[in-house]
């Protein structure tokens, strides 16, 4: 097993686009995206009863390596700032097959 780092990025629909240009800028190239992801945080319920892609939210999950993670967390944090969102990174083990 390789020990990588998770990375999971939950964000608006809209900056989807702009998230994926930071991974494969940072080098990272695989991703699995999940779209109308909903629940409840610091900014309140998040709902997606308008009908429309754009007002969802979307989580982003992916693995680095511990340099790119230092370059992502840097890359992404101001796009959270300025749109919200939720990024964790943690520990993870990769099984090679």
């Amino acid at each position: 097993m390789e020990r990588v780092k998770k990375i999971e990025i939950i964000t608006n629909t809209l900056e989807l686009g702009k998230v994926l240009d930071i991974l494969e800028k940072i080098g990272v190239s695989g991703y699995t995206i999940v779209k109308d992801v909903t629940g409840k945080g610091d900014r309140g319920e998040v709902l997606d009863d308008l009908e429309t892609e754009a007002l969802t939210n979307g989580y982003v999950l992916s693995v680095c390596t511990e340099e790119q993670e230092h370059e992502l967390v840097e890359a992404i944090r101001p796009l959270l700032k300025k749109y919200g969102g939720v990024c964790l990174v943690s520990d993870a083990k990769w099984i090679e097959h």
